[in-house]
């Protein structure tokens, strides 16, 4: 079944289902009709001659230049062409297919003045697969994300290039084969495709979704490490979160509780510590702050992704045309700023209770560095310098971009929210992390295999995965193949997925 896209509800997985497994799209008829009834309104304000931004005038530090009715008709050309001005490697194509969605959810407001062709063509390109190559850079994340956004209105004039059936093309060969109209741009429609954030908040969307998943295997992952070295249980006990009142906490809690039941750590007959490091105890108070975190992250994704993120804005009801700076990024880049960080934070708790399966001195009579043959063997001890590798790339990039403003447009666009550069560093925070969080199930695991009793029913599941695609270390081998696949096991969410089926 089709997601209808009707300007009010859009949320963080009906996008990712757009954009990642290429469920189709309709536009709601209501919103079809707000579109024609805004382009009808603005179409009498060009005949009457009002002067409108970027409609009969030019844009950013020109926007005092009025055109003439000849030149309004072949602006938005030019306007695409000049802006179409990004960097590098294409984004992928999920990121695209996710803006080209948020995009066609602005214009259903019909507060953007666009015909409804340029909509109506922009949910054909979903829906037929044909998907615009965008420079991945580029966008200061004001005026939104003008350059690559404009590689998306490239393709209004059969211009450009796209992906089809997995080959890249000449934009307009591939709506040919698509059998896809194209639509052409007249007034207003080339500034109505691109001036707002939605490249950086489809990208926003992506990640949360992942983070949130990435977290739900961070605390699988914990309770693996945590039966491994014989952890005092108190602190997973929900009551104890309850009391402080944090829902995050209170979550992880629960989660990771639910992955030890049925352990013989819960019987009370293994000896354990009286009350162990931070790295153990504090695990449910640090995930539960990611998760709140990401959860009020999410609130302002799913605001921007159903808002009017444009300039000018125009309200048929009212007869009027307001401009301002709805294309600003920052209600997005602020908080996946700290989403980063926060997966970073939750990637540091992680590199610590490795360190404390791999040293003798605090594993609980587990064997030096996970290995029989110390000496001989090194066993796990390179695993930690690369996770410390990859948690210290991670640092750097959990600097916050949404403070980095650099003026541009002679002083026009003199604060920009450079939240595209927060989505490219989020990106990679979640790469590493998932290089991080793929060491310590291996040693999880490993450390497990030494131990000689009765695990809890998602511990054992998750171990059983890991298996299934690393070898227990018994004679020391390169790792890096081991690392590499397990941390492309965690992307997948593979061991997640299997564990939370034990409870349905």
């Amino acid at each position: 079944m089709s997601i209808v896209l009707d300007g009010a509800s859009l949320t963080v997985e009906k996008l990712v289902r757009i954009a990642r497994h290429r469920e189709t799209v309709e536009l709601h008829p209501e919103a079809l009709e707000r579109i024609k009834i805004c382009r009808a309104m603005l179409e009498k304000k060009i005949a009457a001659h009002e002067i409108m931004y970027g409609i009969n005038t030019g844009i950013g530090e020109f926007s005092e230049v009025v055109l003439t009715d000849e030149q309004v008709s072949e602006f938005q050309k030019y306007l695409i062409y000049n802006h179409s001005a990004g960097i590098g490697d294409p984004a992928p194509v999920e990121y695209v297919r996710g803006a080209m969605a948020g995009r066609i959810n602005v214009h259903a407001h019909g507060n953007s003045g666009c015909r409804p062709e340029i909509t109506l063509t922009l949910v054909e390109l979903l829906n037929k697969g044909v998907t615009p190559v965008v420079c991945q850079k580029g966008s200061v994340g004001a005026c939104g994300d003008l350059a690559p956004m404009s590689q998306v209105a490239l393709l209004m004039m059969g211009e450009g290039e796209a992906w089809y059936n997995g080959e890249r093309m000449p934009a307009r060969k591939a709506m040919e084969a698509a059998g896809i109209p194209i639509p052409g741009l007249q007034a207003r429609d080339g500034l109505a495709t691109i001036n707002g954030s939605n490249l950086l908040t489809a990208m926003s969307a992506i990640h949360l979704y992942d983070m949130d998943r990435w977290l739900m295997q961070a605390e699988i992952a914990a309770a693996m490490s945590l039966e491994a070295l014989l952890a005092n249980l108190k602190p997973y006990d929900e009551r104890l979160h309850q009391l402080r009142g944090f829902s995050g906490a209170v979550r992880s809690a629960r989660a990771i509780a639910s992955h030890i039941k049925g352990s013989d750590l819960q019987t009370g007959k293994m000896k354990v510590k009286v009350q162990d490091a931070y790295s153990m105890r504090s695990t449910p108070q640090v995930i539960g702050t990611a998760h709140d975190a990401i959860a009020h992250a999410k609130v302002q994704v799913e605001i921007e992704l159903n808002g009017v993120g444009d300039n000018p804005i125009f309200l048929p009801e009212e007869n009027l045309t307001l401009t301002g700076a709805n294309f600003q990024g920052s209600p997005v880049a602020l908080p996946m700023d700290m989403a980063g960080a926060a997966i970073t934070m939750v990637s540091v708790l992680s590199e610590r209770r490795l360190n404390r399966l791999l040293n003798p001195a605090l594993s609980v009579g587990l064997p030096a560095f996970l290995t029989k043959g110390a000496g001989m063997f090194s066993g796990h001890m390179l695993s930690q310098y690369t996770a410390d590798s990859l948690i210290v790339e991670q640092r750097i990039l959990s600097v916050p971009a949404s403070i980095q403003s650099i003026p541009a447009a002679a002083d026009q666009e003199d604060f920009v929210s450079m939240g595209m550069n927060t989505a490219i560093k989020n990106r990679q925070i979640l790469d590493n992390a998932n290089g991080v969080l793929g060491i310590e199930f291996i040693a999880a695991a490993q450390a497990l295999d030494f131990r000689d009793f009765k695990n809890g029913a998602g511990v054992q599941k998750a171990r059983e995965v890991v298996r299934r695609h690393v070898d227990h270390l018994d004679v020391d081998r390169p790792l890096y193949p081991d690392h590499t696949k397990m941390q492309e096991v965690v992307r997948s969410g593979e061991i997640l997925d299997e564990v939370l089926n034990l409870s349905e």
